[in-house]
């Protein structure tokens, strides 16, 4: 594997304690959420999603997660931080390792990446209802963990590949700490995987929580092996203290089968 990926950023560190960042907030959050409030079809963002950048607001609370990652003793600083390709995901975790002033350099690994939509890319709900009214319908009965739009993925296929990120720390025995920074979905996924959860259970997270921007996500196994010990989730106390705008911009709440 080359110089770039999870393999090589963590194959000196082991797994004993994994951070999960949601990138902050991006400008394609704030054209989503505008959409949305407007009764619009289409998302009107600046770039194609992965080059979507954050917003001020965004840069803001990855310098507050940055303040707040500085706290950290540095025998407990992650020994090397991976990010989703995503330029607001990479843009977080450069600011924010750079704002703590940590000696780490910010490695990408694709398989931490955000959903694929495929052709309903852009569109709101509305906009799915009324372009695509049998992918609406086949969306609300398959539920959100099944449902794959065409050229897209569905939950169970970006599971698949956190499986694999996660059977890579699995097999590099003890070390001490990986944070990994990533998106919404991605981080709801990770939980699935690393709890074990059911479907309705999984559903019923997404469903009544909203992944804040910038917010962290910690678990813990302090053996380096065996199952992970969820500490903490979806904080972001951290940017309330600095008065940075706390932000969620969620995705659609609509995730059961019908």
């Amino acid at each position: 594997m080359n110089d770039d990926g999870l393999t090589e950023a963590v194959q000196e560190a082991g797994a004993v304690e994994l951070l999960l960042i949601r990138h902050g907030e991006s400008e394609g959050n704030v054209a989503a959420t505008e959409a949305n409030l407007a009764g619009a079809e289409i998302i009107e963002v600046p770039a194609r999603d992965a080059d979507v950048n954050l917003s001020e607001v965004g840069r803001e609370q990855a310098n507050a997660l940055g303040t707040a990652l500085a706290r950290i003793a540095e025998d407990y600083r992650p020994d090397a931080v991976v990010s989703s390709p995503y330029e607001r995901a990479r843009q977080t975790a450069q600011i924010a390792v750079e704002t703590a002033g940590w000696p780490v350099k910010v490695q990408v690994d694709e398989r931490l990446r955000d959903r694929e939509l495929g052709i309903l890319d852009r569109l709101t709900r509305l906009g799915v209802e009324t372009r695509y009214p049998e992918e609406a319908e086949r969306r609300s009965w398959q539920g959100k963990l099944y449902y794959r739009p065409p050229g897209g993925e569905s939950w169970a296929d970006v599971a698949l590949r956190l499986r694999s990120v996660l059977d890579e720390l699995n097999s590099l025995g003890t070390g001490h700490r990986v944070m990994l920074v990533c998106h919404d979905a991605v981080i709801l996924l990770f939980r699935y995987v690393l709890e074990g959860m059911t479907e309705q259970e999984l559903l019923n997270l997404a469903a009544s929580t909203s992944v804040l921007n910038a917010s962290m996500t910690r678990y813990v196994r302090p053996t380096g092996k065996g199952p992970w010990t969820l500490e903490s989730f979806n904080d972001a106390d951290h940017l309330a203290e600095q008065g940075v705008a706390v932000t969620e911009h969620a995705g659609d709440a609509s995730v059961r089968p019908r």
